[in-house]
């Protein structure tokens, strides 16, 4: 299959690429493909790239068995993959047992964990360097609202993620796309987006955020875009100092009163 990216999607995908640094010359790059439409694009898209890159790189795709169903076939995305002349790997985990055993923790937490070790470990022991996930720009503001929300912190994923204890670097090309673009592109590659097997999708924390978010823009077109600016370090940025530790907290009191406080 030769692959074509219209201009908009190109220079995009190339802005993310370069301004966060995120394809090196002989990089070894897994890509994360679920078969989801958002991880189908990004296997597509980085083919396309890598027969123009002046950076030239390997690429491979993986995807994961998380055991939700009997029915899992992987046929169909290795043909895809091999139309693309990308190898494809399928890996098998336990992920919907290690729910059932999570002892009370989130099953998106688990869930995640879970993948994120599998494909590592993969990785590591078939020489690739990086890992290629299809997180995209809603991606990142939902996140960054759940952190608000849930949390208490300002914070979200970040474009490119040096996994200090394997080695591995986290880059995510798609980071400039919006979700909305992304349903269009099975048109460009003609592979139907494979539906979640999670029983927990559209049902989740994030659904939620999303759905929040959406009611936001519907008022007020400009909210995502200021969400967006919001994730970027900023010399505008305006906020409280760090809660003070109680051994600070005395010693401003000391400062103040010229004794402690018993009740600091």
């Amino acid at each position: 299959m030769k692959q074509k990216l219209p201009q908009k999607f190109y220079s995009r995908l190339w802005r993310a690429i370069i301004e966060f640094d995120l394809i090196a010359a002989g990089d070894r790059i897994l890509v994360g493909l679920s078969g989801g439409k958002d991880s189908v694009f990004l296997t597509y898209a980085l083919a396309a790239l890598r027969a123009s890159s002046p950076r030239p790189f390997e690429l491979a795709a993986v995807t994961l068995d998380p055991q939700f169903s009997a029915d899992f076939d992987p046929a169909p995305l290795t043909a895809f993959c091999a139309s693309l002349g990308v190898p494809h790997h399928t890996l098998n985990a336990d992920i919907a047992g290690a729910i059932a055993k999570g002892g009370g923790k989130s099953p998106c937490f688990v869930c995640s964990y879970f993948r994120r070790a599998v494909i590592n470990s993969f990785a590591v022991k078939n020489g690739f360097n990086k890992i290629a996930y299809a997180h995209h720009h809603d991606d990142a503001v939902e996140t960054f609202v759940m952190g608000l929300l849930y949390t208490g912190q300002l914070q979200t994923f970040l474009p490119k993620t040096k996994l200090d204890r394997t080695g591995l670097t986290v880059v995510r090309p798609l980071i400039y796309f919006r979700e909305k673009e992304l349903r269009s592109t099975p048109r460009l590659h003609g592979f139907t987006p494979i539906p979640s097997p999670c029983p927990l999708d559209g049902k989740t924390k994030r659904q939620e955020v999303k759905e929040l978010i959406r009611g936001w823009e519907r008022a007020d077109r400009h909210v995502f875009s200021h969400l967006a600016a919001a994730m970027r370090q900023s010399p505008a940025t305006e906020l409280w100092p760090q809660t003070p530790s109680r051994p600070e907290l005395q010693a401003m009191h000391r400062a103040f009163w010229g004794k402690d406080d018993p009740d600091c």
